[in-house]
């Protein structure tokens, strides 16, 4: 069976960055692989098309661009916040605010966001909400475990309530709504 839309896939890979030896940042043994719903929009598009096509068995070794993965680094991702909105009943948690603590928020649409503790003053923390991995070339290597046929469980759960209706995103044709 080839990996293609609505198959369950399951890899064991290492994921470095800064060349092919590189930093490490992310590893799957085959013991416990990295197992997801293939084109239901939960993985980066260039990483799925890589792997499209492959069998059981297949290794795979390639590269994607900071473009084709979480993109450059925006500059302006990187805000100034005033510390009396980190208050919860009059008190900021210091533990929250250290510098390199990932912190997760909402925008003012009620989007969440993580965002990296970079400086803290007594007025203000300057906050990073680029992905920790904006502006980075990944290095894939490893191996297809097993393909199959995804539950509809599986489809639905992968496709998420949000992509249903419209096949715009998530599972396409395979979403099944309620």
């Amino acid at each position: 069976m080839e990996i293609g839309r609505n198959k369950f896939v399951t890899l064991s890979y290492e994921l470095r960055i800064n060349g092919t030896d590189g930093e490490v940042v992310e590893k799957t043994e085959a013991s416990a692989p990295l197992g997801f719903v293939f084109g239901a929009g939960k993985m980066l598009e260039m990483f799925e098309n890589k792997l499209e096509g492959m069998t059981s068995g297949s290794a795979f070794d390639f590269e994607l661009k900071a473009a084709e993965a979480y993109g450059e680094v925006n500059p302006n991702a990187i805000v100034e916040i005033p510390t009396n909105i980190f208050e919860v009943e009059g008190k900021i948690d210091e533990d929250l605010l250290t510098v390199g603590n990932q912190v997760p928020m909402q925008d003012a649409h009620g989007n969440r966001l993580n965002g990296i503790v970079l400086e803290r003053a007594d007025d203000k923390v300057k906050m990073d909400f680029n992905h920790p991995l904006a502006g980075d070339n990944l290095f894939f290597k490893g191996e297809v475990m097993e393909i199959r046929e995804a539950k509809e469980d599986e489809i639905a759960e992968a496709c998420g309530s949000g992509s249903c209706g419209d096949n715009s995103g998530g599972c396409g044709g395979g979403c099944s709504c309620g």
